[in-house]
């Protein structure tokens, strides 16, 4: 294997993708920015949802919101949360209730009308999020995807989505956290 070559196809397929998400997804970044200013501005909070490495992409964001981004600025925390983030809640809700209820729990116990749940899967396809989402939907709660693999089922339930024009998932998982230090540097820079 040549190594070298590996890692300059790497970066190239990533600047590749990151292209494709400015040509394809600034609308859609621009809506959910302007939801996320005025929804914080409301005083709602972000709550934030994911499996594996989308679980980890949920809680760098979630810091990034509420602790802050941009060094430049002083602001006031901005309320946001990664509902994946609690060992005893996940595995006591995925003992109790089943793992693929575990978010609509959280978003039941956690949320209200008027907040956002960002869901982040890269396939779209995680019925743990579904199940959040539709509870979500119940509360009044807005969602919105960040997705992945053209955003599969929880395209066609969340209000807004983002979806990275790309089937593999570490380039996908690549450009969630892109787009979610975007996504909060521009709600920081306008709150």
């Amino acid at each position: 294997m040549d190594k070298k070559k590996f890692i300059n196809d790497s970066l190239k397929e990533s600047s590749e993708i990151k292209l494709l998400v400015l040509e394809k997804c600034t609308e859609d970044i621009l809506k959910v920015t302007d939801l996320l200013i005025e929804r914080v501005k409301s005083g709602n909070k972000i709550m934030l949802c994911g499996n594996g490495g989308s679980a980890a992409d949920a809680q760098h964001i979630a810091t990034e919101f509420m602790v802050r981004l941009s060094h430049d600025i002083k602001r006031p925390a901005i309320p946001a949360l990664a509902l994946n983030t609690d060992t005893s809640n996940l595995t006591a809700g995925g003992n109790d209730i089943g793992f693929v209820n575990i978010f609509a729990r959280s978003v039941e116990g956690l949320g209200k009308k008027g907040d956002v749940l960002v869901c982040i899967s890269t396939s779209g396809n995680s019925v743990n999020i579904i199940n959040a989402v539709h509870k979500a939907k119940e509360i009044g709660i807005i969602s919105v995807g960040l997705l992945g693999m053209g955003g599969g089922k929880l395209a066609k339930l969340c209000d807004n989505n983002i979806i990275v024009p790309s089937d593999n998932i570490q380039r996908i998982q690549e450009s969630h956290i892109t787009i979610g230090h975007i996504l909060c540097e521009l709600t920081e820079r306008n709150i």
